[in-house]
Protein backbone atom coordinates (compact mmCIF):
# COMPACT_ATOMS: atom_id res chain seq x y z
CA UNK A 1 0.00 0.00 0.00
CA UNK A 2 1.33 3.41 -0.61
CA UNK A 3 1.61 6.62 1.68
CA UNK A 4 -0.97 8.21 -0.40
CA UNK A 5 -3.52 4.83 -0.28
CA UNK A 6 -2.43 4.83 3.20
CA UNK A 7 -3.85 8.70 3.95
CA UNK A 8 -6.78 8.32 1.89
CA UNK A 9 -8.16 5.54 4.23
CA UNK A 10 -8.12 7.62 7.04
CA UNK A 11 -4.64 7.41 9.26
CA UNK A 12 -4.06 10.20 11.67
CA UNK A 13 -0.69 10.87 12.07
CA UNK A 14 0.90 11.89 16.21
CA UNK A 15 4.02 13.72 15.07
CA UNK A 16 5.35 14.20 18.97
CA UNK A 17 8.26 16.90 18.92
CA UNK A 18 10.91 16.15 21.15
CA UNK A 19 11.94 19.48 21.91
CA UNK A 20 9.90 22.72 21.85
CA UNK A 21 12.00 25.18 19.58
CA UNK A 22 13.98 22.58 17.43
CA UNK A 23 12.84 24.25 13.67
CA UNK A 24 15.21 21.62 11.86
CA UNK A 25 12.98 18.62 13.64
CA UNK A 26 9.66 20.10 12.55
CA UNK A 27 10.66 20.54 8.66
CA UNK A 28 12.45 16.88 8.69
CA UNK A 29 8.38 15.80 9.90
CA UNK A 30 6.78 18.42 7.50
CA UNK A 31 8.45 17.78 4.46
CA UNK A 32 8.31 13.53 5.29
CA UNK A 33 4.25 14.41 5.70
CA UNK A 34 3.86 16.93 2.64
CA UNK A 35 5.90 14.80 0.66
CA UNK A 36 3.44 11.12 1.55
CA UNK A 37 0.59 13.92 0.35
CA UNK A 38 -0.55 13.90 4.04
CA UNK A 39 -3.50 17.05 4.74
CA UNK A 40 -2.97 18.92 7.83
CA UNK A 41 -6.15 17.80 9.31
CA UNK A 42 -4.72 14.24 9.14
CA UNK A 43 -1.97 15.45 11.65
CA UNK A 44 -1.42 16.21 15.30
CA UNK A 45 1.35 18.02 16.77
CA UNK A 46 2.28 17.72 20.07
CA UNK A 47 5.02 19.52 22.24
CA UNK A 48 7.40 17.40 24.50
CA UNK A 49 5.47 15.46 27.33
CA UNK A 50 2.15 16.29 25.60
CA UNK A 51 -1.25 14.67 24.34
CA UNK A 52 -2.47 14.15 21.05
CA UNK A 53 -6.09 14.16 22.86
CA UNK A 54 -8.96 12.30 22.32
CA UNK A 55 -9.04 12.64 18.18
CA UNK A 56 -5.99 11.11 17.71
CA UNK A 57 -4.94 9.05 20.54
CA UNK A 58 -4.64 6.05 17.93
CA UNK A 59 -3.09 7.48 15.27
CA UNK A 60 -0.14 6.43 13.79
CA UNK A 61 2.95 7.86 15.25
CA UNK A 62 4.93 6.57 12.23
CA UNK A 63 6.53 9.21 10.16
CA UNK A 64 4.96 8.21 6.40
CA UNK A 65 7.43 6.76 3.66
CA UNK A 66 6.67 8.95 0.52
CA UNK A 67 6.46 7.47 -2.65
CA UNK A 68 9.55 6.88 -4.79
CA UNK A 69 8.32 9.76 -7.46
CA UNK A 70 6.66 12.02 -4.62
CA UNK A 71 7.86 15.80 -5.57
CA UNK A 72 10.16 18.00 -3.52
CA UNK A 73 8.42 20.33 -1.47
CA UNK A 74 8.38 24.18 -2.84
CA UNK A 75 8.89 26.43 -0.07
CA UNK A 76 10.52 30.33 -0.13
CA UNK A 77 12.73 32.09 1.92
CA UNK A 78 10.56 34.02 3.31
CA UNK A 79 8.39 31.47 4.59
CA UNK A 80 11.40 29.90 6.38
CA UNK A 81 12.80 33.21 8.14
CA UNK A 82 9.03 33.86 9.40
CA UNK A 83 8.49 30.09 10.49
CA UNK A 84 11.93 29.95 12.27
CA UNK A 85 10.98 32.78 14.57
CA UNK A 86 7.53 31.14 15.04
CA UNK A 87 8.37 28.09 15.81
CA UNK A 88 9.69 29.94 19.03
CA UNK A 89 6.43 30.58 20.07
CA UNK A 90 4.62 28.94 23.09
CA UNK A 91 1.48 28.38 21.37
CA UNK A 92 0.62 25.06 21.24
CA UNK A 93 -0.99 25.42 17.84
CA UNK A 94 2.60 26.79 16.19
CA UNK A 95 2.98 23.06 14.84
CA UNK A 96 0.14 22.71 12.98
CA UNK A 97 -0.20 26.72 11.45
CA UNK A 98 3.07 26.12 10.08
CA UNK A 99 2.39 22.72 8.62
CA UNK A 100 -0.53 24.11 7.18
CA UNK A 101 0.69 27.03 5.65
CA UNK A 102 3.41 25.05 4.13
CA UNK A 103 0.58 22.34 2.64
CA UNK A 104 -1.08 25.95 1.19
CA UNK A 105 2.33 27.46 -0.14
CA UNK A 106 2.41 23.97 -2.34
CA UNK A 107 -1.04 25.56 -4.49
CA UNK A 108 -0.46 29.03 -4.04
CA UNK A 109 3.55 29.98 -3.84
CA UNK A 110 2.63 33.91 -3.00
CA UNK A 111 0.28 33.12 0.03
CA UNK A 112 2.70 34.01 2.22
CA UNK A 113 2.93 37.75 1.23
CA UNK A 114 -0.69 38.00 1.44
CA UNK A 115 -1.33 39.69 5.19
CA UNK A 116 -4.64 39.72 4.25
CA UNK A 117 -4.92 35.86 4.74
CA UNK A 118 -5.82 34.76 8.69
CA UNK A 119 -3.03 31.85 8.65
CA UNK A 120 -0.42 34.38 7.11
CA UNK A 121 -1.55 37.01 9.74
CA UNK A 122 -1.73 34.54 12.80
CA UNK A 123 1.88 33.65 11.73
CA UNK A 124 3.45 37.51 11.89
CA UNK A 125 1.56 38.24 14.96
CA UNK A 126 3.36 34.89 16.81
CA UNK A 127 6.67 36.22 15.20
CA UNK A 128 6.11 39.57 16.74
CA UNK A 129 4.99 38.39 20.09
CA UNK A 130 8.28 36.18 19.82
CA UNK A 131 10.74 39.33 18.73
CA UNK A 132 9.65 41.51 21.31
CA UNK A 133 10.09 38.57 24.14
CA UNK A 134 13.77 37.86 22.92
CA UNK A 135 14.31 42.02 23.28
CA UNK A 136 12.88 41.75 26.67
CA UNK A 137 14.98 39.32 28.23
CA UNK A 138 17.92 40.73 26.55
CA UNK A 139 16.69 44.21 28.43
CA UNK A 140 15.56 42.89 31.32
CA UNK A 141 17.84 39.72 32.91
CA UNK A 142 19.71 40.90 35.66
CA UNK A 143 22.45 39.13 37.05
CA UNK A 144 23.64 39.16 40.75
CA UNK A 145 27.02 37.94 42.20
CA UNK A 146 27.37 34.81 43.79
CA UNK A 147 30.92 33.93 45.30
CA UNK A 148 32.35 30.12 44.72
CA UNK A 149 35.22 28.27 45.36
CA UNK A 150 37.13 26.75 42.79
CA UNK A 151 37.96 23.06 42.81
CA UNK A 152 41.74 24.68 43.59
CA UNK A 153 40.82 25.88 46.76
CA UNK A 154 40.29 30.03 45.64
CA UNK A 155 36.96 31.71 45.69
CA UNK A 156 35.83 33.29 42.08
CA UNK A 157 32.51 35.26 41.42
CA UNK A 158 29.80 34.07 39.18
CA UNK A 159 26.74 35.80 38.22
CA UNK A 160 23.06 34.48 38.60
CA UNK A 161 19.92 35.68 36.69
CA UNK A 162 16.42 34.91 37.18
CA UNK A 163 14.52 35.25 34.30
CA UNK A 164 10.46 34.31 32.66
CA UNK A 165 10.27 34.55 29.48
CA UNK A 166 6.69 33.95 27.81
CA UNK A 167 8.26 31.84 24.93
CA UNK A 168 10.97 29.27 24.13
CA UNK A 169 13.80 32.12 23.51
CA UNK A 170 16.12 30.68 25.82
CA UNK A 171 18.51 29.31 23.37
CA UNK A 172 17.64 31.62 20.66
CA UNK A 173 19.34 34.29 23.21
CA UNK A 174 22.30 32.40 24.15
CA UNK A 175 24.76 33.69 21.69
CA UNK A 176 24.11 37.03 22.53
CA UNK A 177 24.65 36.54 26.22
CA UNK A 178 28.19 34.40 25.30
CA UNK A 179 29.26 37.33 23.37
CA UNK A 180 28.24 40.30 25.19
CA UNK A 181 29.37 38.29 28.44
CA UNK A 182 32.04 36.51 27.23
CA UNK A 183 34.77 36.92 30.11
CA UNK A 184 32.47 36.25 33.13
CA UNK A 185 31.20 33.03 34.58
CA UNK A 186 27.53 33.16 34.72
CA UNK A 187 24.16 30.97 34.51
CA UNK A 188 20.94 32.37 33.35
CA UNK A 189 17.80 30.60 35.30
CA UNK A 190 14.31 30.18 33.64
CA UNK A 191 11.63 27.90 34.12
CA UNK A 192 11.60 26.74 30.87
CA UNK A 193 15.38 25.75 30.94
CA UNK A 194 18.81 27.09 32.00
CA UNK A 195 21.74 28.21 30.44
CA UNK A 196 25.26 28.29 31.72
CA UNK A 197 28.65 29.68 30.78
CA UNK A 198 31.95 29.07 32.25
CA UNK A 199 33.93 31.68 29.98
CA UNK A 200 34.21 28.86 27.47
CA UNK A 201 31.38 26.29 27.01
CA UNK A 202 27.91 26.73 27.23
CA UNK A 203 26.27 24.09 28.62
CA UNK A 204 22.42 23.93 29.21
CA UNK A 205 20.43 22.57 32.16
CA UNK A 206 17.07 21.91 33.20
CA UNK A 207 14.13 23.91 34.57
CA UNK A 208 14.70 26.13 37.93
CA UNK A 209 12.33 28.27 39.93
CA UNK A 210 12.49 31.61 41.42
CA UNK A 211 14.44 29.73 44.78
CA UNK A 212 17.06 28.29 43.03
CA UNK A 213 18.33 32.20 41.94
CA UNK A 214 20.35 34.33 44.66
CA UNK A 215 18.60 37.41 46.49
CA UNK A 216 20.24 41.23 45.95
CA UNK A 217 23.67 42.00 46.04
CA UNK A 218 25.79 45.02 47.54
CA UNK A 219 25.92 46.82 43.97
CA UNK A 220 22.34 46.91 43.61
CA UNK A 221 21.68 49.91 45.69
CA UNK A 222 24.45 51.56 43.99
CA UNK A 223 22.06 50.85 41.01
CA UNK A 224 19.17 51.95 42.27
CA UNK A 225 21.04 55.27 43.45
CA UNK A 226 21.99 56.31 39.94
CA UNK A 227 18.60 55.23 38.38
CA UNK A 228 17.18 57.85 41.46
CA UNK A 229 19.35 60.02 39.99
CA UNK A 230 19.08 60.20 36.27
CA UNK A 231 15.19 59.77 36.18
CA UNK A 232 13.83 62.48 34.44
CA UNK A 233 10.30 63.64 35.05
CA UNK A 234 9.99 65.67 32.72
CA UNK A 235 10.10 63.00 29.95
CA UNK A 236 8.03 60.75 32.08
CA UNK A 237 5.51 58.75 29.86
CA UNK A 238 3.82 55.90 31.86
CA UNK A 239 1.84 54.47 29.32
CA UNK A 240 5.07 54.29 26.62
CA UNK A 241 7.29 53.12 29.94
CA UNK A 242 4.74 50.09 30.77
CA UNK A 243 4.13 49.15 27.15
CA UNK A 244 8.66 48.88 27.44
CA UNK A 245 8.52 47.40 30.80
CA UNK A 246 6.15 45.69 31.81
CA UNK A 247 5.11 45.03 35.39
CA UNK A 248 6.44 41.03 35.52
CA UNK A 249 9.27 42.07 34.89
CA UNK A 250 9.39 44.69 37.83
CA UNK A 251 10.35 41.88 40.30
CA UNK A 252 13.50 40.93 38.86
CA UNK A 253 14.92 44.35 38.34
CA UNK A 254 16.53 46.16 41.05
CA UNK A 255 15.37 49.97 39.87
CA UNK A 256 12.15 49.07 39.07
CA UNK A 257 11.49 48.94 42.85
CA UNK A 258 11.86 52.44 42.87
CA UNK A 259 9.46 53.23 39.96
CA UNK A 260 6.13 53.92 41.47
CA UNK A 261 7.67 56.18 43.95
CA UNK A 262 9.35 57.66 40.90
CA UNK A 263 6.17 58.42 38.87
CA UNK A 264 3.59 59.82 41.81
CA UNK A 265 6.90 62.12 42.53
CA UNK A 266 6.97 63.05 39.02
CA UNK A 267 3.68 63.37 38.36
CA UNK A 268 2.87 65.72 41.80
CA UNK A 269 6.25 67.86 40.60
CA UNK A 270 4.70 68.42 36.70
CA UNK A 271 1.27 69.28 37.94
CA UNK A 272 2.43 72.13 40.59
CA UNK A 273 4.98 73.56 37.85
CA UNK A 274 2.23 73.42 35.28
CA UNK A 275 -0.48 74.99 37.43
CA UNK A 276 2.10 77.60 37.98
CA UNK A 277 2.52 78.60 34.33
CA UNK A 278 5.13 76.53 32.27
CA UNK A 279 7.29 73.82 33.56
CA UNK A 280 10.36 75.64 35.45
CA UNK A 281 13.85 75.07 33.51
CA UNK A 282 15.35 77.60 35.77
CA UNK A 283 16.36 81.03 35.49
CA UNK A 284 14.20 82.96 32.45
CA UNK A 285 16.17 83.85 29.30
CA UNK A 286 16.02 87.72 29.81
CA UNK A 287 16.40 88.62 26.07
CA UNK A 288 14.81 87.27 22.63
CA UNK A 289 18.44 86.28 21.74
CA UNK A 290 19.00 84.30 24.91
CA UNK A 291 15.67 82.38 24.40
CA UNK A 292 16.75 81.57 20.47
CA UNK A 293 20.28 80.00 21.51
CA UNK A 294 18.73 78.05 24.49
CA UNK A 295 15.95 76.87 22.34
CA UNK A 296 18.31 75.22 19.76
CA UNK A 297 19.79 73.23 22.57
CA UNK A 298 16.23 72.22 24.12
CA UNK A 299 15.75 68.60 24.00
CA UNK A 300 13.70 68.37 27.06
CA UNK A 301 10.45 66.29 25.02
CA UNK A 302 10.99 63.72 22.63
CA UNK A 303 10.31 66.58 19.42
CA UNK A 304 13.37 67.93 20.48
CA UNK A 305 15.25 65.38 19.44
CA UNK A 306 14.20 64.77 15.79
CA UNK A 307 15.82 65.79 13.04
CA UNK A 308 14.98 69.35 12.85
CA UNK A 309 15.90 72.38 13.84
CA UNK A 310 14.40 75.08 16.42
CA UNK A 311 12.27 78.23 15.06
CA UNK A 312 12.20 81.31 16.94
CA UNK A 313 9.36 84.23 16.46
CA UNK A 314 10.25 87.13 14.66
CA UNK A 315 8.82 90.93 14.85
CA UNK A 316 9.66 93.65 16.69
CA UNK A 317 10.41 93.40 20.47
CA UNK A 318 7.76 95.91 21.44
CA UNK A 319 5.20 94.77 19.31
CA UNK A 320 1.65 95.25 20.51
CA UNK A 321 0.42 92.35 18.59
CA UNK A 322 2.02 88.92 19.19
CA UNK A 323 0.54 85.95 17.02
CA UNK A 324 1.06 82.41 17.93
CA UNK A 325 0.63 79.36 15.99
CA UNK A 326 1.10 75.34 16.71
CA UNK A 327 4.57 75.00 15.82
CA UNK A 328 6.82 74.89 12.87
CA UNK A 329 6.06 72.99 9.38
CA UNK A 330 7.90 71.55 7.00
CA UNK A 331 9.03 74.95 5.09
CA UNK A 332 9.59 76.86 8.52
CA UNK A 333 11.86 73.85 9.33
CA UNK A 334 14.08 74.37 6.57
CA UNK A 335 14.01 78.20 6.34
CA UNK A 336 14.29 78.55 10.42
CA UNK A 337 11.68 81.44 9.92
CA UNK A 338 7.50 81.37 11.61
CA UNK A 339 4.68 80.82 9.14
CA UNK A 340 6.50 81.00 5.56
CA UNK A 341 5.15 78.00 4.67
CA UNK A 342 1.19 77.52 2.62
CA UNK A 343 -0.32 78.30 6.03
CA UNK A 344 1.93 81.41 6.73
CA UNK A 345 0.98 82.78 2.89
CA UNK A 346 -2.74 81.97 3.60
CA UNK A 347 -2.56 84.06 7.04
CA UNK A 348 -0.38 86.91 5.31
CA UNK A 349 -3.82 86.97 2.59
CA UNK A 350 -6.30 87.55 5.51
CA UNK A 351 -3.84 90.12 7.82
CA UNK A 352 -3.96 92.07 4.35
CA UNK A 353 -7.47 91.58 3.99
CA UNK A 354 -8.07 92.86 7.56
CA UNK A 355 -5.62 95.54 7.38
CA UNK A 356 -3.28 94.43 9.60
CA UNK A 357 0.42 94.60 9.10
CA UNK A 358 2.46 91.86 9.40
CA UNK A 359 5.92 93.16 9.83
CA UNK A 360 4.33 95.00 12.86
CA UNK A 361 3.59 91.64 14.92
CA UNK A 362 5.87 89.80 16.57
CA UNK A 363 5.21 86.19 15.51
CA UNK A 364 6.01 82.51 16.62
CA UNK A 365 4.61 79.32 17.55
CA UNK A 366 3.47 77.41 21.01
CA UNK A 367 6.42 74.44 20.06
CA UNK A 368 9.43 75.32 19.09
CA UNK A 369 10.48 72.19 17.00
CA UNK A 370 8.73 70.66 14.21
CA UNK A 371 7.03 67.23 15.41
CA UNK A 372 7.09 64.84 12.58
CA UNK A 373 6.82 61.06 11.07
CA UNK A 374 9.24 60.25 8.62
CA UNK A 375 7.34 58.64 5.20
CA UNK A 376 10.17 57.51 3.02
CA UNK A 377 11.70 61.56 2.15
CA UNK A 378 8.66 63.52 3.04
CA UNK A 379 8.10 64.64 6.71
CA UNK A 380 4.52 64.47 7.76
CA UNK A 381 2.70 67.00 10.51
CA UNK A 382 2.19 65.47 14.01
CA UNK A 383 0.68 67.32 16.36
CA UNK A 384 2.35 67.89 19.71
CA UNK A 385 0.67 66.34 22.82
CA UNK A 386 -0.58 68.51 25.53
CA UNK A 387 2.48 67.47 27.51
CA UNK A 388 4.79 68.42 25.00
CA UNK A 389 2.71 72.07 24.48
CA UNK A 390 3.26 71.90 28.37
CA UNK A 391 6.84 71.76 28.30
CA UNK A 392 7.85 74.62 25.69
CA UNK A 393 4.90 77.22 27.65
CA UNK A 394 7.93 77.90 29.77
CA UNK A 395 9.60 79.48 25.87
CA UNK A 396 6.48 81.26 24.69
CA UNK A 397 5.64 83.05 27.86
CA UNK A 398 8.88 84.23 28.07
CA UNK A 399 9.01 85.47 24.47
CA UNK A 400 5.49 87.11 26.12
CA UNK A 401 7.25 88.56 29.02
CA UNK A 402 9.95 90.37 26.98
CA UNK A 403 7.52 91.89 24.07
CA UNK A 404 4.70 92.18 26.17
CA UNK A 405 2.04 92.38 23.84
CA UNK A 406 -1.26 94.26 24.57
CA UNK A 407 -2.59 91.48 22.58
CA UNK A 408 -2.14 87.98 21.82
CA UNK A 409 -3.94 86.11 18.90
CA UNK A 410 -4.07 82.07 19.18
CA UNK A 411 -4.48 80.31 16.20
CA UNK A 412 -5.80 76.64 16.77
CA UNK A 413 -6.27 74.14 20.09
CA UNK A 414 -2.37 74.01 20.56
CA UNK A 415 -1.69 77.48 20.92
CA UNK A 416 -4.41 78.27 23.03
CA UNK A 417 -3.45 75.70 25.49
CA UNK A 418 0.14 77.51 24.85
CA UNK A 419 -1.09 80.42 26.36
CA UNK A 420 -3.41 79.62 28.88
CA UNK A 421 -2.14 76.11 29.78
CA UNK A 422 -5.76 74.35 29.49
CA UNK A 423 -7.25 73.21 26.83
CA UNK A 424 -10.20 75.36 25.50
CA UNK A 425 -12.84 74.69 22.44
CA UNK A 426 -11.90 77.23 19.64
CA UNK A 427 -15.92 77.66 18.50
CA UNK A 428 -16.54 78.28 22.07
CA UNK A 429 -13.45 80.56 22.48
CA UNK A 430 -13.15 82.56 19.41
CA UNK A 431 -14.51 86.50 18.82
CA UNK A 432 -14.43 87.49 22.23
CA UNK A 433 -11.35 88.69 24.53
CA UNK A 434 -9.77 86.80 27.10
CA UNK A 435 -7.65 88.29 29.71
CA UNK A 436 -4.60 87.29 30.45
CA UNK A 437 -3.00 87.64 34.37
CA UNK A 438 -0.16 90.70 33.24
CA UNK A 439 -3.62 92.92 31.98
CA UNK A 440 -2.70 92.08 27.75
CA UNK A 441 -5.60 90.44 25.93
CA UNK A 442 -5.80 86.65 24.10
CA UNK A 443 -7.90 86.40 21.05
CA UNK A 444 -8.52 82.77 20.05
CA UNK A 445 -9.44 81.72 15.93
CA UNK A 446 -8.51 78.38 13.70
CA UNK A 447 -5.24 77.99 12.63
CA UNK A 448 -4.30 78.57 8.46
CA UNK A 449 -3.72 74.93 8.12
CA UNK A 450 -6.98 73.54 9.03
CA UNK A 451 -8.67 75.52 6.54
CA UNK A 452 -6.44 74.39 3.96
CA UNK A 453 -7.32 70.88 5.16
CA UNK A 454 -10.66 71.91 4.05
CA UNK A 455 -12.40 72.34 0.52
CA UNK A 456 -16.44 73.02 -0.90
CA UNK A 457 -18.64 74.71 1.75
CA UNK A 458 -16.61 73.65 4.88
CA UNK A 459 -13.92 75.78 3.76
CA UNK A 460 -15.88 78.66 2.52
CA UNK A 461 -17.50 78.60 5.99
CA UNK A 462 -14.54 78.62 7.98
CA UNK A 463 -12.67 81.31 5.90
CA UNK A 464 -15.64 83.64 6.73
CA UNK A 465 -14.77 82.77 10.90
CA UNK A 466 -11.60 83.28 10.21
CA UNK A 467 -12.03 86.96 8.24
CA UNK A 468 -14.93 87.44 11.06
CA UNK A 469 -12.41 86.90 13.82
CA UNK A 470 -9.18 89.01 12.20
CA UNK A 471 -11.62 91.48 11.85
CA UNK A 472 -12.26 92.04 15.27
CA UNK A 473 -8.82 91.68 16.27
CA UNK A 474 -7.81 94.21 13.99
CA UNK A 475 -10.81 96.56 15.67
CA UNK A 476 -9.88 95.43 19.23
CA UNK A 477 -5.62 96.44 18.35
CA UNK A 478 -6.77 100.01 16.73
CA UNK A 479 -9.03 100.79 20.31
CA UNK A 480 -5.73 99.97 21.99
CA UNK A 481 -3.12 101.80 20.10
CA UNK A 482 -5.21 104.95 20.60
CA UNK A 483 -5.60 104.64 24.01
Amino acid sequence: MTALQHVRLGTYYVMPMATSDDFEEWRDHARRLLMADVPPDRVAWTEPGGSAGDLFSHGDRRLPVPDRDAPQPRVSKRFMDIAKTVLLNSDLERFSLLYRVLWRLQAKPRLIEDMADPDVRAMADMARAVRRDIHKMRAFVRFRVVEEEAEDGSRGEHYVAWFEPFHHILRHNAGFFTRRFANMRWSILTPRGSLHWDGETLREGPPATRADAPGGDPAEDLWRSYYASIFNPARLKVGAMLKEMPRKYWKNIPEAQLIPELIAGAQAREATMVEKGALDMGERPETLDAINKAIHACARCPIGELHNTAVMGEGPQDAVFMIVGEQPGDQEDLQGRPFVGPAGQLLDVHLAQAGIDRSAAYVTNAVKHFKHAQRGKRRLHQSPTAKEIDMCRWWVESERMIVQPKLVLAMGASAARGMLGRTVSITKARGAPIPLEDGSELWVTAHPSYLLRLDGAGREEQERLFREDLAAVAARLAQLQAA
